[in-house]
């Protein structure tokens, strides 16, 4: 039994020790990067915290909010990568990030409605699961999670046609389920893509930082979003049935 304990807190000691090595190998030019990208992703998710609020005290967020997000989102790849244009691009960035927020405020408004709580739940959820998986990326061995680009665009492929269909010929309940799920762990695996994919472009000399947070900005709302809905559905569902087994009870009686 020591033997095997020993083994085990060998193993463990030897792939955090290995873990430690993977981030040393980052060259502090890429270091500084990460920190950057993070610092401004943290901000335009700041901004989208703020559309949200003044979506729910003006109420103008919606489709057009949505769609101005877009075509901010399009401008800012749009916009070459150079010094004289990084101001213009952080104010698109922070304007994608408004709007964005604004586009989703009708979907917060209607949690906040029916359990405040669930939305405290999703911020915090959403935080752990993306704070967990890009830190393991930043972890893993160089180049070791590239290979999910191609499975997430098939998925994300899927996702689309199945969606198509399902508004032409009519969805159930069970695919809404299945592409909530899906989609969060679509969301979940580009978060380690696009993280590792954001160190090997900088190592490549691509400190191109505006667009790496806009990358992780999208992946970290998209996480938000489905996990909301997914919190909000399982809580509607458990009223639901709590109230027919209270009606239950009161016609037994």
């Amino acid at each position: 039994m020591d033997s095997l304990f020993g083994a085990f807190s060998g193993t463990r000691s030897d792939r955090s020790y290995a873990s430690l090595k993977n981030l040393n190998r980052l060259s502090v030019p890429v270091q500084q990067h990460l920190v950057k990208v993070y610092q401004t992703l943290a901000a335009a998710l700041l901004v989208a915290g703020v559309g949200v609020y003044l979506h729910l005290l003006w109420g103008f967020g919606g489709l057009l909010t949505g769609l101005g997000s877009l075509a901010l989102t399009v401008w800012l790849l749009a916009t070459p990568s150079t010094p004289s244009e990084e101001g213009k691009r952080l104010k698109l960035l922070a304007s994608a990030a408004f709007f964005h927020g604004a586009s989703i405020g009708p979907l917060v408004g209607l949690v906040l409605d029916h359990d405040s709580s669930i939305l405290v739940t999703a911020l915090v959820g959403t935080a752990c699961i993306f704070g967990c998986f890009s830190g393991a990326a930043i972890l893993a061995r160089r180049r070791e999670l590239l290979f999910l680009g191609g499975i997430l665009s098939s998925a994300v492929s899927l996702l689309f046609w199945l969606g198509t269909a399902s508004y032409f010929f009519g969805g159930s309940s069970t695919y809404v389920a299945v592409e909530l799920y899906v989609g969060l762990l679509v969301f979940i695996g580009y978060v380690l893509f696009d993280t590792q994919m954001i160190i090997e472009r900088a190592d490549l000399g691509d400190y191109d930082y505006v667009k790496h947070s806009m990358d992780l900005f999208v992946d970290f709302m998209g996480l938000f979003v489905r996990l909301l809905v997914i919190l909000a559905k399982n809580s509607g569902e458990k009223s639901e049935r709590e109230r027919k087994q209270r009606k239950g009870n009161t016609s037994f009686r």
